[in-house]
């Protein structure tokens, strides 16, 4: 893995200014998603890594914003901030790092624009979201907010606009992965008066949303929603890994370690059970050090194809 100055040298980002702002947009990320950040620099090519990078903390940037405190204050916040990058990629001049990295990326790699336009047209959805009445609303939520946001770094994965095969397996993913999230992170989410699991799903395993905030009753219910849900999930991850034929080869072992970390994600919430209530459960951290490793091995000695579901951890 070549060193950070290096990193930036091999992108082609030589302007000291520039250099300046990636580098505090790489600090950012790996200090509040360490794991991915860990992923990135592992095992992407490195002329790709500061606009993955870049995208990433645009993203997490912009959803902080817009998913703290009151509606009314999210959405003015989101309206000023929309404002801002419009004005950035019309006029090609920014007043922020964060923005100006998002700038640079977008000159590389022309198909990020498109997909900053769309995240930005679904995030009102994102502020108005405290729930789901049914899993169409559910579905709705993934079309609207969740499959533009990750679009924002899949995007850059592909050479040029990502096709509709592609885009559809990016959803395949994310909608698994968004579920696990809104399963793992029930304790949180049900304190900050959200939920992500549809109230009929709820009703389907005699369960409310009420008391599920109250931790107190239920169990065998509860397991049994886990458990639906988990098939579901693991159903999803496993198809995911379709998209790893459908990115150049440099770029597979990212994308395998993507899903197979998803994978033990949901096996350690499974695991965990009725304890979600109370907390988060957390993947298996030597085994997430062994997918790293592994996939840092395949990037160094790549083999002929992609990968298959069994090569991952979803199980």
């Amino acid at each position: 893995m070549p060193t950070w100055p290096k990193t930036l040298d091999r992108a082609g980002i030589t302007d000291p200014s520039l250099r300046r702002d990636h580098s505090e947009q790489r600090a950012r990320v790996a200090r509040y998603a360490r794991a991915e950040y860990t992923a990135v620099r592992l095992l992407l090519p490195a002329p790709l890594v500061p606009d993955v990078l870049a995208a990433t903390a645009f993203m997490h940037h912009s959803d902080d914003l817009i998913d703290q405190g009151p509606a009314g204050g999210r959405s003015a916040a989101l309206a000023d901030w929309e404002s801002r990058v419009h004005a950035a990629l019309k006029t090609g001049e920014a007043d922020r790092p964060v923005l100006r990295t998002l700038l640079d990326t977008a000159a590389r790699r022309p198909q990020l624009r498109e997909r900053v336009e769309d995240f930005l047209a679904g995030a009102p959805l994102e502020v108005r979201t405290t729930g789901f009445a049914t899993e169409r609303d559910f579905q709705q939520y993934i079309d609207g907010y969740s499959l533009p946001a990750f679009l924002l770094i899949a995007c850059l994965l592909v050479d040029g606009a990502p096709t509709d095969r592609f885009v559809a397996g990016c959803r395949t993913f994310i909608e698994a992965s968004q579920r696990l999230d809104f399963l793992n992170d029930l304790s949180e989410d049900l304190a900050g008066g959200r939920l992500g699991l549809p109230e009929e799903l709820l009703a389907r395993h005699g369960l409310s949303r009420t008391g599920l905030a109250g931790k107190g009753g239920a169990p065998d219910r509860f397991r049994a929603l886990l458990g639906d849900q988990a098939r579901q999930i693991r159903t999803g991850l496993r198809a995911s890994y379709g998209l790893v034929d459908l990115v150049p080869a440099p770029n597979r072992p990212f994308v395998r370690a993507l899903i197979s970390i998803q994978g033990l994600t949901l096996r350690a919430a499974a695991r965990k059970g009725t304890a979600l209530l109370d907390d988060s459960a957390r993947p298996n951290v030597t085994a997430a050090l062994r997918v790293l490793a592994r996939e840092y091995a395949a990037r160094r000695r790549p083999a002929p194809g992609g990968g298959a579901p069994g090569t991952g951890d979803t199980d």
